[in-house]
């Protein structure tokens, strides 16, 4: 009896993580990109439209200090120059407020818009929402976003250890056709 409460336990749990876990629709590559208009950092509007004619590194991530997130930014930081030679724009999204994204530029010198989803609505456009009922956060996913605004290049599975030279070298290859 005690194994049937468990295995029944277990499958509860396993379906209401499907059920409460599914993001929206993912973009495809070629659609245009979702516009979107969210608080930066400093509390400045950003808009998708305001990169329009500019390559834009489009990164969802979990949570602001943490050690996967903190990693990826960094790169992404100390990458910014190869970045901006290539015409890119970095932007991060997670659902934390800008309080928590300005105290994570501070701390790690950021020099990039990191920008505030707390209703989780831009992340659930690009499919990067993880909705457990209580509980939100983005997935770690990147779009590659081309100056006309469309989707390039989608990343769903990130090593946050290698993911900036990744987009270099992406990028640099989609520029050369």
């Amino acid at each position: 009896m005690k194994w049937l409460l468990i295995f029944l336990a277990l499958f509860a749990g396993a379906f209401l993580w499907i059920r409460f876990s599914q993001a929206g629709d993912l973009p495809q590559v070629g659609q245009t990109a979702p516009a979107f208009r969210l608080p930066d950092q400093d509390g400045n509007s950003r808009a998708l439209a305001d990169y329009q004619g500019k390559w834009v590194v489009l990164y969802f991530y979990p949570k602001d200090d943490t050690p996967g997130c903190t990693q990826e930014a960094c790169l992404f930081r100390d990458d910014l120059h190869k970045l901006t030679r290539l015409g890119a724009q970095v932007v991060g999204i997670s659902v934390d407020d800008s309080s928590s994204h300005a105290e994570f530029a501070r701390k790690y010198h950021l020099p990039f818009p990191l920008l505030a989803d707390k209703s989780g609505a831009v992340a659930e456009s690009y499919g990067a929402l993880m909705n457990l009922g209580l509980v939100k956060f983005a997935k770690r996913y990147t779009f590659l976003i081309d100056p006309q605004g469309r989707i390039a290049r989608i990343y769903l599975k990130v090593d946050t250890s290698r993911h900036s030279g990744e987009i270099i070298e992406d990028l640099t290859r989609l520029k050369g056709q």
